[in-house]
């Protein structure tokens, strides 16, 4: 691994970006943040490219450290960019995402004024038509209890590409778990700061926009997805939803081979998870079954 060197710049907070074998994509991505008026230092965890990635992003601009692993760490690269981070505040981006003019700005104002703030969800424009992401619009209809003395609608979960921490309380909890790669990794993330005692908040005026690639293989994502919900369930939940979940997914893996798949990924590691264990309080499991609702009468809806 090479250990980043001096990072210049005027902010509070640092953008933190993973990406592998996506040369062309992380530069236009890294030019774009370095555009940003906020001035955000930006390291960039590459997790094992093979295509020079590296060397083309150092050269863009003294802002701009670069963190080269030899193994692809998959979401948890970004721990180790916030450990590098000498920032109170870590904002997030993937290499086909940045942030707009301002948010970042507005972000640090937020956690600024909140201590009690762990996590800030931006909303998230997808594409060149810049459409609403499907879950920035699940977070503005948040079932959960309004705080009144926070910002925003309360959630407990995110889109990694969308997201600041409280670079102290991202740590305190360990971050990224390094064995759910990329794909539905912030769900276990955004329970243990909530476990932990700290509020995440929609706030809809810090604004992402996110570009996904075309190419993407949807049966693998879905594995993906499968398996790691079944770990945080498996890790988080009180033991009456995880016999339900589990349940509920094995009858969906008898006709779909992609999820089929996952949960056996996920029974590959289901001792590991049962022995590490730390079910939620009845308060924060109440509060993920009003998601856990809301989210099943969409799916009817």
């Amino acid at each position: 691994m090479t250990i980043p060197t001096g990072a210049g710049g005027d902010s509070a907070m640092t953008v933190v970006m993973i990406t592998r074998n996506r040369r062309a994509e992380a530069r236009r991505a890294v030019e774009r943040l370095l555009q940003l008026p906020e001035r955000p230092r930006v390291i960039v965890v590459d997790n094992g490219s093979n295509d020079h990635t590296s060397s083309d992003l150092r050269s863009l601009h003294d802002r701009v450290s670069v963190i080269e692993l030899d193994h692809n760490a998959g979401a948890s690269g970004r721990n180790i960019g916030a450990r590098h981070a000498t920032t109170p505040y870590v904002a997030f981006a993937d290499d086909d995402s940045t942030w707009l003019p301002g948010a970042l700005g507005r972000a640090a104002e937020v956690l600024d004024g909140h201590a009690r703030i762990g996590l800030l969800a931006g909303r998230i424009l997808v594409g060149p038509e810049q459409r609403l992401d499907p879950l920035s619009a699940e977070m503005a209809a948040s079932p959960l209890p309004i705080d009144p003395t926070l910002p925003g609608r309360p959630v407990l979960g995110f889109a990694a590409c969308g997201a600041v921490v409280r670079r102290r309380a991202f740590l305190a909890v360990g971050g990224f778990d390094e064995h759910y790669g990329v794909g539905g990794e912030e769900g276990r993330l955004a329970v243990a700061l909530a476990a932990a005692g700290w509020a995440l908040v929609y706030v809809p005026e810090c604004v992402a926009r996110h570009w996904p690639s075309p190419a993407r293989d949807h049966a693998t994502r879905r594995r993906v997805l499968t398996r790691n919900d079944l770990w945080s369930c498996w890790h988080h939940r009180r033991w009456p939803t995880v016999l339900r979940t589990t349940a509920r997914t094995l009858r969906a893996a008898r006709t779909d081979p992609a999820t089929r798949a996952g949960v056996i990924d996920a029974a590959r590691r289901a001792l590991p998870e049962l022995r590490r264990r730390q079910a939620v309080e009845p308060w924060l499991e109440h509060h993920l079954q009003l998601l856990d609702a809301d989210a099943a009468g969409t799916r009817r809806r």
